[in-house]
C-alpha cells in the first residue's frame, strides 16, 4: 500500500523532548515500513524516519524564534503536502485543519484524519464542510467530536515503542509529574498531593509562553529544590529514567484529554499510575490493576498508600498487550483498507472503554 502519512510542522518527527503526536506519527510510520507498506512522510526537514522524507522547511517551528511567518509556513506546507496525493493509496493526516481544508481540492483521494486534540469552535467550519474519513484516538474523544463533517472511520488508541523503555519490579522513590506546565494539567495539584503523603516530587515538564505566568506565580513558588523539585523538559533519555526510578506518576488533569501518552509510557516502565477520571485515562489506566483512577486531590492521595499493591511486570504487560506500536499500525492498516474499500461499518462504544458512570451512552 502507498500511504503519505502528514505530520504538523510545528515539531520534529520524533521529537526531541515534548511531542506526543509526532511520537506517535515516527512510530507509526516506521511500523508501516517494517510491516511493508510503501509511506513517504510530510514533515519538517530536521526530521528522522525510514520513510521517505519530504520536507517544506528545513527545520521545526516550535523553537524557531527568528519567523514571525509560522502559520504561512504551516499553510505552504499543507500544500506542498497534498501536492502529489493522487499519486498515494491513502492520506493520513495528522496535521489537523489546514490538510483537511486542502483535501477540497483533491476529493477523489482517500484521507483518513487522525484528530490529536479536541476541537475548537473556530475551526467547526471546517468539519461541517471536511467530506473524508477521520478517526479518534479514544472513545471519550470520540464524544467529543461533531456529528456533521466527514465520516467516523473508527478509534485507534495511540501506542508506545514499549522495548524502548526501561522496565523496573521494585519501583521505591519520588512522585512524578511529566507533563506540560500548565494549569489543565495540574502540577500544582500533584505538588498538594505529595505534600499531603510525605513523598518527594519532581516535576518535568516544558512552560509554553501561553503557560509562564501560571508557571511563575503557582508552580514556581512551590519548588524548593528538596521535597518538590523542577528538572525543565525531559528528553526521551531523561523521561525513561524518571519514570522508571518513581514511585507513581501523578496525573490530576483538569481536562477532558483525548489520551495521555505519558499514561501508557510510565505503565511500560512498570510505574503505576494514578490519574483523575477524566478524558481518556481510564481507557489507559486499568484501575487498582495499573493503577488508580480517583475523582480528585483526597482520593489520588489516598491512592498513594496503596501503590504498593500494584504489580510492575502487569503494568508492562498492559501497556505490551493495548498499546504497543505494531498493534496501532495493524489497526490504522485495517482502517486504510476499510476506506479504500468503501467499507463502514456501524461502530458502537464497548461499554468496558467507558467510566462506569457514562456506560449508557452509545455513540454511533
Amino acid at each position: 500500500m502507498r500511504i503519505l502519512q502528514i505530520a504538523p510542522l510545528w515539531e520534529t518527527v520524533p521529537p526531541p523532548a515534548y511531542g506526543g503526536t509526532e511520537a506517535v506519527v515516527h512510530l507509526l510510520v516506521e511500523e508501516l515500513v517494517n510491516q511493508g507498506h510503501d509511506v513517504t512522510l510530510c514533515a519538517s526537514g530536521d526530521s528522522r524516519t525510514s520513510a521517505v522524507l519530504q520536507a517544506s522547511y528545513p527545520r521545526s517551528l516550535r523553537t524557531a524564534d527568528d519567523i514571525v511567518a509560522k502559520d504561512l509556513l504551516s499553510w505552504h506546507h499543507a500544500a506542498l503536502s497534498m501536492a502529489d496525493a493522487r499519486a498515494y493509496d491513502i492520506v493520513h493526516n495528522h496535521a489537523g485543519e489546514q490538510i483537511m481544508a486542502t483535501h477540497h481540492l483533491v476529493p477523489d483521494v482517500p484521507m483518513l484524519t487522525t484528530m490529536h486534540c479536541l476541537i475548537t469552535a473556530d475551526t467547526r467550519v471546517v468539519w461541517d464542510q471536511y467530506a473524508g474519513h477521520f478517526n479518534t484516538i479514544s472513545w471519550a474523544q470520540r464524544r467529543t467530536m461533531p456529528r456533521s463533517g466527514g465520516t467516523f472511520a473508527g478509534v485507534v488508541h495511540n501506542a508506545v515503542d514499549v522495548q524502548s523503555f526501561p522496565f523496573r519490579a521494585d519501583n521505591d522513590g519520588y512522585l512524578l509529574f511529566l507533563s506540560r506546565i500548565s494549569p489543565e494539567k495540574g502540577p500544582h495539584l500533584a505538588v498538594e498531593v505529595a505534600l499531603r503523603t510525605g513523598y518527594p516530587l519532581v516535576i518535568a515538564g516544558k512552560v509554553d509562553p501561553v503557560d509562564a505566568a501560571f508557571f511563575r506565580d503557582t508552580v514556581e513558588p512551590l519548588i524548593d529544590g528538596s521535597r518538590i523539585r523542577f528538572v525543565g523538559e525531559a528528553d526521551a533519555q531523561t523521561k525513561r529514567a524518571l519514570y522508571r526510578d518513581a514511585l507513581a506518576l501523578l496525573m490530576p488533569i483538569t481536562w477532558d484529554e483525548p489520551f495521555g501518552l505519558v499514561l501508557a509510557e510510565a505503565q511500560a516502565c512498570g510505574t503505576p499510575v494514578i490519574t483523575f477520571n477524566r478524558g481518556a485515562a481510564p481507557e489507559i489506566v486499568s484501575d487498582q490493576r495499573t493503577g488508580f483512577v480517583v475523582a480528585d486531590v483526597d482520593g489520588m492521595a489516598a491512592a498513594v498508600s496503596r501503590v504498593k499493591e500494584i504489580d510492575p511486570a502487569f503494568c508492562r504487560d498492559h501497556i505490551a498487550t493495548h498499546f504497543d506500536g505494531p498493534i496501532m499500525a495493524r489497526n490504522y492498516v485495517r482502517l486504510y483498507r476499510s476506506i479504500i474499500e468503501g467499507r463502514h461499518p456501524a461502530i458502537t462504544v464497548p461499554a468496558s472503554q467507558l467510566p462506569d458512570q457514562r456506560r449508557s451512552a452509545q455513540v454511533a
